[in-house]
């Protein structure tokens, strides 16, 4: 028996099972991993978050490890077009902390650890849920078979297509026509701790540093009317040329050591709060990557969240009240973190050469003018506070 059973170890689930440790909850987590956590996957830890790290224990470990992003520049035709500059913004950590996903998630193990010995358990997954009087039954399997136990709450943060016999339909998704092709590879392009958003007009180029000495490209490779169809697998000599082209970096393929083509999707669960399971994170909302939001957006959940599933675990259900007030704060988020994620896409996509000037235009007022500082904070989501 457990107060709290986590579904899922990665970022948003190991948040939340520490919030509630801390907290004095009693919580386990499920995930189905076996291995340690490795690839880069997300790398973005905004402001927000930090603060939020600091409450954790863990923004020592992040700091020392990240890259801080000070400033991200917008650029053309080898032409800088201008700058959103953080580090002068009025907030505690007034950067991005770049970091790749499996060294957070380590951190966040290891921090778990601390306060909740023996609360991860590693290669079980979740295969079934079940109400029960003042709890739920939770059915699943690990190295040695059939596993089960009884939560007060359990929490869902499983990604976004967690589904299980006894949970909630993650949602209809909203599948957009954009397609992406990722790789982080040794860092030739001079730009140093700057990031850099490339505008060519046959699609963005947005390029990231990370620690030692990498660089993670994200590139707009056209559109597609079928994401599920079958394509040729993508090569780290297509990212390279794709690069050189629309920014003049040189990429070495040899030096590549993640590659990813990706759709972008939009979908959101019905009921955040169903009785006495609470989804958070992708296993929510699932919004477009294209502008790092989503796993912070995720932790957002956790932190506002987090104090309702304690109260949760007190032999009874909270408020309507309660629940409406937490849904209605974070939906308001997902909205405004879907909208921006949107507005980065549509920047981003290819252009008619005689729309070109105007858009550059554009941007250069934007980002040479009073108006930089709010597109800082809203690029750096300090809208969540």
């Amino acid at each position: 028996m457990t107060e709290v059973l986590v579904i899922g170890g990665g970022p948003v689930g190991l948040v939340s099972a520490i919030l509630l440790a801390q907290a004095g909850v009693d919580v386990t987590v499920w995930e189905r991993r076996s291995d340690p956590p490795s690839g880069t996957r997300a790398i973005g830890i905004h402001p927000p978050s930090l603060d939020l790290f600091e409450r954790l224990g863990v923004l020592d470990e992040i700091r020392r490890d990240a890259v801080r992003i000070d400033q991200g520049e917008a650029w053309n035709a080898g032409r800088r077009l201008g700058a959103v500059v953080f580090r002068d913004r009025p907030v505690p950590h007034p950067y991005v902390a770049a970091l790749e996903q499996w060294r957070t998630e380590r951190f966040l193990r290891a921090r778990l650890e601390a306060v909740a010995p023996g609360s991860l358990r590693t290669g079980t997954s979740c295969t079934r849920l079940m109400p029960a009087e003042d709890g739920v039954l939770v059915s699943g399997s690990d190295a040695g078979g059939t596993v089960s136990t009884r939560a007060a709450v359990v929490v869902v943060a499983a990604g976004g297509r967690a589904t299980v016999d006894g949970m909630q339909a993650p949602g209809p998704a909203h599948r957009y026509r954009d397609r992406y092709l990722m790789g982080d590879v040794a860092d030739r392009s001079g730009a140093g701790s700057i990031a850099r958003v490339h505008l060519h007009h046959r699609g963005v180029v947005e390029s990231f540093p990370l620690p030692h000495g990498t660089r993670r490209y994200v590139v707009h490779t056209g559109y597609s009317v079928d994401q599920d169809a079958a394509r040729p697998e993508p090569t780290a000599s297509d990212l390279a040329s794709l690069v050189a082209e629309r920014t003049g970096d040189d990429v070495d393929p040899a030096t590549n050591t993640m590659l990813s083509a990706f759709g972008v999707l939009r979908r959101r669960r019905k009921r955040v709060v169903d009785g006495r399971v609470v989804y958070l994170g992708d296993a929510a909302h699932e919004i477009s990557p294209i502008g790092g939001q989503g796993m912070n957006l995720g932790w957002s959940d956790a932190r506002v969240f987090a104090p309702l599933i304690a109260r949760m675990t007190t032999g009874h259900l909270s408020t309507q009240h309660d629940v409406a007030a937490a849904v209605s704060r974070q939906q308001r988020a997902i909205r405004r973190a879907s909208w921006q994620a949107e507005l980065n896409m549509r920047l981003g996509r290819p252009l008619p050469s005689p729309l070109v000037g105007v858009r550059d235009l554009a941007l250069r007022t934007a980002l040479n003018g009073p108006a930089m500082p709010i597109l800082a904070d809203a690029y750096t989501m300090r809208w969540l506070r």
